[in-house]
């Protein structure tokens, strides 16, 4: 059997439906042979809130044989209003705490409240970037820079290789998407200039032929290989291309939230393992 350079993630949002509890979401992941898992922040809070300690939840990750490898969370980095990316690095910061206290490497940077604007001129967004970078080095976490294709500003990939380029932080990655690389230019071409150094996480996916893409939403997201996605051209080339990071399965099908959830994290991985044998059989 062709050996696996992919670790192996499962994100939340996959099994969540708003009922999975954390607790609930380990065992299901350590269960169907997950290596990685990716939380969202609200669902940090909550276990908090009701009265949890993030260490005690890493603990819980650890004995599970589960590597926390990004938190999902939304602040403003990126915006042009200085009082409002004060706030936005604030929650920055917090979210930035929380990964560590995970041991969690990664935290998703997208570009929040930028999605009704089309900022031309990406070089300001690039040095927010780089102080976001900084900021995150002190808690040693590094904010993965994420393109979403519905949004007007950092919605390519190539939008985000320029970013990553020009924000002269040699420890800055991508995280990539195949839904939103789809949704933002049609096309995989930017996947041939991810590397190993360049690329953090890859959220995969795949997506039917309808509806088109001009409307497909992210509910519209099916497990890999049962849409259209060249998801075996893309695995092979980022091996090709060294990258040996982990490959988390994120979707949001109402029709998968209405099944068990251990039944949608087993389906998922045998269905991840399927598309990269055949992208590196």
């Amino acid at each position: 059997m062709t050996s696996v350079p992919f670790g192996l993630c499962i994100n939340t949002s996959t099994i969540r439906c708003g009922k999975t509890t954390l607790e609930e979401a380990t065992r299901i992941a350590s269960g169907a042979g997950y290596a990685g898992i990716e939380p969202w922040v609200d669902e940090l809070d909550r276990y908090c809130a009701e009265g949890g300690r993030l260490e005690d939840l890493a603990q819980r990750f650890h004995d599970a044989g589960l590597r926390v490898m990004n938190l999902i969370g939304f602040f403003d980095w990126a915006v042009d209003d200085p009082v409002q990316r004060d706030k936005g690095l604030d929650e920055a910061r917090r979210n930035f705490a929380q990964a560590q206290a995970l041991s969690c490497p990664y935290v998703a940077a997208p570009p929040w409240h930028l999605t009704d604007e089309r900022v031309v001129d990406l070089l300001p967004i690039a040095e927010r970037y780089a102080q976001l970078v900084d900021i995150a080095s002190e808690f040693d976490v590094v904010p993965l820079l994420e393109y979403w294709g519905h949004s007007k500003t950092l919605c390519r990939l190539s939008e985000a290789l320029l970013i990553l380029s020009e924000c002269n932080r040699p420890e800055a990655r991508i995280l990539a998407d195949v839904f939103h690389t789809y949704k933002g230019t049609g096309h995989f071409e930017g996947v041939k200039l991810l590397t190993g150094h360049s690329l953090g996480l890859l959220h995969i996916n795949d997506y039917p032929a309808e509806p088109s893409r001009d409307v497909i939403t992210d509910d519209a997201r099916v497990y890999p290989g049962d849409g259209v996605a060249p998801l075996t051209e893309i695995l092979a080339t980022l091996a090709r291309n060294g990258y040996t990071g982990m490959v988390s399965l994120e979707l949001f099908n109402e029709t998968y939230w209405a099944q068990p959830p251990d039944t949608v994290a087993r389906t998922g991985i045998e269905k991840l393992r399927a598309v990269i044998a055949k992208a590196l059989g």
